[in-house]
């Protein structure tokens, strides 16, 4: 099977041809779609708006994302993982959309939600991004009537499409709802990782099924980041091959309560963890990998506009072209597993708020490089990035085709 795009036959919120991201994709009794918010295109002003109060985008955007699924046979009760992106200037209205999602789809799915300093349309305060699986995939873990130590609120633990696992958003805050560790990014950190390894352990995995960890931190983490490694190098990796996670990591202002400094979306897989690595020897001492095949999936780390040989950041101040070293390393690594463009399933994209005004950069290099079906795609603005000379980083994930011959047996890629 192959992906293909999901393109409704009525889609009222704004015509969606000609993006260089589809709606969604499918694949079997799979799908993913893109990150939507509550713009729609205003024909008397000729462009696309957003306006509303929490309550009233997240009408609209959960709406557009259950009509993509929907489109492509899909319904509300087959919705294994949902990411809610909240802005700063929207998480005092966060249980507002909270009470939308719950309406529609229960406490079932996984709830991740990421806090954003904003997203591209400058008046949204929400963007809904949906994975979904036949059936619902798997209740690994149901959601919590009670508050529950690493999470900022109770989430169900599902598996979703080819093995693959979701945690919600893990937090530094206890059962009681405290910030714990005040002050010390380190030990929150550690902690969270503990935590996400006491999620995973009660699904029958451990921190080495670990296919991605992306995290979350405020700008004052960036100078003592670098302690994270002994902390990753400790609690990752554990596996048959010694495969680390990908990784990323986005700064933001503000994260989900005053005292949180980092938070993470951890995700893992069923399925023995393969490194990726088309010969950047940059990794071979960093405690995040460049891929990770896991089955049919291919996860990918955050990439941004480094030379990875002398890893040294490029282009400072030109979105443009750190775009064309982004996806140009991301094409790089897909090409040395015998995968095209076609073959990316999702692209989130966090771009640093002052370069939002060349945004649109991104989009023509998109145009470019990257191909039909297009992926689904997301994209959110960040206060910096852990290296300050970056505008974007791009967090990519791949699927293999069943008749690919890493996927097959047949030969080596």
């Amino acid at each position: 099977m192959t992906l293909n795009a999901i393109k409704p036959a009525e889609f009222p919120w704004f015509p969606y041809e000609g993006f260089t991201f589809c709606l969604g994709l499918t694949e079997g009794d799979h799908a993913w779609t893109s990150g939507h918010t509550s713009a729609r295109q205003d024909e008397a002003l000729g462009k696309m708006t957003v306006n509303g109060t929490m309550t009233e985008q997240a009408e609209i955007a959960y709406a557009k994302t259950l009509a993509i699924l929907e489109a492509a046979g899909f319904s509300a009760d087959d919705v294994t993982r949902v990411t809610e992106n909240v802005t700063r200037a929207g998480m005092h209205a966060y249980e507002e959309q909270a009470a939308v999602r719950r309406r529609i789809y229960g406490d079932r799915p996984t709830v991740r939600t990421v806090a954003v300093e904003r997203l591209v349309r400058r008046n949204a305060w929400l963007e809904v991004e949906l994975h979904a699986t036949k059936g619902g995939g798997k209740t690994l873990v149901a959601t919590s009537s009670e508050p529950q130590a690493g999470t900022f609120r109770p989430s169900a633990i599902t598996e979703g499409a080819h093995g693959v696992v979701y945690l919600p958003t893990v937090v530094p805050i206890d059962e009681n709802g405290e910030v714990v560790f005040p002050g010390d990014f380190v030990a929150q950190y550690r902690y969270i990782l503990e935590k996400a390894g006491e999620m995973l352990e009660s699904v029958g995995l451990t921190l080495g099924h670990a296919v991605t960890t992306f995290d979350y931190s405020t700008p004052e983490t960036r100078d003592v980041y670098r302690k994270t490694h002994w902390v990753r190098k400790e609690l990752l990796g554990q596996n048959k091959n010694g495969v680390f996670p990908g990784a990323g990591g986005i700064l933001m202002s503000e994260l989900h309560a005053p005292g949180v400094m980092v938070a993470m979306d951890v995700t893992a897989s069923r399925h023995e963890l393969e490194l990726v690595n088309p010969g950047w020897s940059r990794y071979d001492t960093l405690t995040y990998a460049p891929g990770i095949k896991a089955g049919r999936m291919l996860f990918m780390s955050g990439f941004a506009s480094l030379d990875m040989e002398s890893q040294q950041a490029l282009h400072d101040g030109d979105l443009g072209k750190q775009a064309e070293v982004t996806f140009g390393a991301i094409l790089h690594l897909l090409e040395s597993e015998g995968l095209t463009a076609a073959d990316l399933l999702e692209t989130t994209e966090y771009c640093v708020e002052s370069y939002v005004g060349d945004y649109k950069a991104v989009a023509e290099v998109r145009e470019r490089l990257l191909c039909a079906p297009w992926p689904a795609s997301t994209g959110a603005l960040c206060h910096s990035l852990l290296r300050p000379e970056f505008g974007l980083e791009v967090f990519p994930t791949a699927l293999y085709p069943e008749d690919h011959p890493r996927i097959t047996g047949a030969t080596e890629a």
